[in-house]
C-alpha cells in the first residue's frame, strides 16, 4: 500500500481531543464526580495532542508555503473568522443574562479577543463559572507558535542544519518543560498561581511537543513500518506503560508520557487510513466543538442546572451541532478561499489543524 502524508485521520483525532477536552470540563465546571468510565481518557489529554498535530501539520504547510505572507494568511483564516463568530455570539448570550458590554473594559476587551489575546475581563468574572470560555487560552499559545516557527525555519536554513536544529530546539524546551515542572507545580492546576498562569501563556511549556511534532514531520516516521498502521499496538503499549507505571502520571514524569502519546497520535493518524474521510466526509467539527464548549458551560451554571451527569449529554450535542454550524457556515467557506491558490482546496484542508484548549 502506499503511503500518502495526506491520507490520514488527523480529523478524528482532533474531535476525539476536543471531546475529551469536554468531558472533564464539565465534570469540573458542573460539579459532576468522575464517573469510572470516563478515567481512562485521563490518559489522553487533548491538549498536548493538538500541539503535537500543529506542529505536525502546520511545519509541512509552512515548507509549502510560497512566502511568509501567504502562511501568515492561511493561518489567520484558519484561526479568527471562527473565533470572531464566537465572539459575538458570546457577547449575545452574555448580554442576555444581564452582562453590559456598552462600556470601556469592554471595548477594549473584545479588541483584544479579536486578536487572539485571551482572558476575562473583571465585568464579566460572574458570567457562568467564572471565565466567559476558558478554553480559548490556547489560542494564544498556538498563535506563538506560528510565529516561532518561521524563526527555527530560518535559523536552520542559514546554518545549512534544520534538522539538527530543530532536533537540538526540541532537547532544549523539553529540559526546559521538565524544570518548570519541578519549579512551577501548580501550573494547569486548581492551585495555579498568577506567575504560574502567565507561563503557562507563554510557548516555553509546550513548546516541546509542538517540536515533537515537527521533527516527526520532517523525518517522516509516517513511513516507519514501526508507525504506519500500528496505531493499535502504540494505544495498547501506552496503556500498559500508565497501569503499571502510575508514577508516569506525576506532574514531572508526565512530559515523558506525553511524548510517547505523541508518537501515539501519528501511529494512529496513519492506522486505517480513510477511516476519518469515511466517518466526516471533510468536516472537521474539532474547532468548533472546542470553542464552543466553554459557552454551553457558561449558559448551563448561570440557569443552575449543575450536578447531574446527563447535563454532559447536552454539551456534547451542543457542542457538536454549534461545531457543525461553525464549519458549515464560517470555517469552510474561509478555509476554501484560503485553498484557492492551492490546486486541490481539500488537500489543502487536510494540513491544517484545529486549535486547542483545556
Amino acid at each position: 500500500m502506499e503511503k500518502s502524508f495526506r491520507i490520514n485521520n488527523f480529523d478524528l483525532i482532533r474531535i476525539f481531543a476536543a471531546i475529551q477536552v469536554l468531558i472533564f470540563h464539565t465534570f469540573d465546571h458542573l460539579h459532576i464526580p468522575t464517573p469510572g468510565w470516563a478515567a481512562p481518557l485521563l490518559y489522553f489529554p487533548g491538549v498536548p495532542i493538538f500541539y503535537t498535530i500543529s506542529g505536525y501539520l502546520i511545519s509541512a504547510s509552512f515548507e509549502r508555503s510560497s512566502d511568509l505572507r501567504h502562511y501568515f494568511r492561511n493561518r489567520f483564516l484558519r484561526i479568527f473568522p471562527g473565533l470572531w463568530a464566537c465572539l459575538i455570539i458570546t457577547i449575545g448570550v452574555a448580554s442576555f443574562f444581564g452582562f453590559n458590554f456598552y462600556n470601556k473594559a469592554a471595548l477594549i476587551w473584545l479588541l483584544g479577543q479579536m486578536g487572539g489575546i485571551i482572558y476575562t475581563p473583571d465585568f464579566l468574572s460572574d458570567f457562568g463559572f467564572g471565565s466567559y470560555n476558558g478554553s480559548l487560552w490556547t489560542i494564544c499559545v498556538e498563535m506563538q507558535f506560528y510565529f516561532v516557527l518561521p524563526v527555527v525555519y530560518f535559523l536552520g536554513r542559514r546554518t545549512k542544519r534544520l534538522n539538527f536544529l530543530i532536533v537540538g530546539s526540541f532537547l532544549l524546551f523539553f529540559a526546559f518543560a521538565f524544570i518548570a515542572k519541578i519549579y512551577f507545580p501548580g501550573i494547569g492546576t486548581s492551585s495555579e498561581v498568577r506567575l504560574e498562569k502567565l507561563l503557562r501563556y507563554t510557548y516555553f511549556p509546550h513548546f516541546y511537543l509542538f517540536l515533537a511534532g515537527v521533527a516527526m514531520q520532517r523525518f517522516q516516521i509516517y513511513k516507519s513500518r514501526w508507525i504506519y498502521g500500528k496505531g493499535i499496538y502504540w494505544v495498547a503499549g501506552f496503556i500498559l506503560i500508565k497501569i503499571l507505571f502510575p508514577a508516569l502520571s506525576s506532574p514531572v514524569l508526565s512530559i515523558f508520557s506525553l511524548l510517547y502519546l505523541s508518537v501515539c497520535t501519528i501511529s494512529v493518524a496513519y492506522s486505517g487510513v480513510g477511516l476519518s474521510k469515511r466517518l466526516l466526509q471533510g468536516n472537521d467539527i474539532s474547532y468548533g466543538v472546542y470553542i464552543y464548549h466553554g459557552l454551553i458551560l457558561n449558559i448551563l451554571v448561570s440557569l443552575g442546572m449543575t450536578g447531574n451527569i446527563n447535563y454532559l449529554w447536552i454539551v456534547i450535542f451542543g457542542a457538536c451541532l454549534l461545531g457543525y454550524l461553525s464549519w458549515i457556515l464560517v470555517e469552510k467557506p474561509f478555509l476554501l478561499k484560503k485553498g484557492a491558490s492551492h490546486a486541490n482546496p481539500v488537500a489543502a484542508k487536510l494540513t491544517d489543524v484545529a486549535v486547542s484548549r483545556s
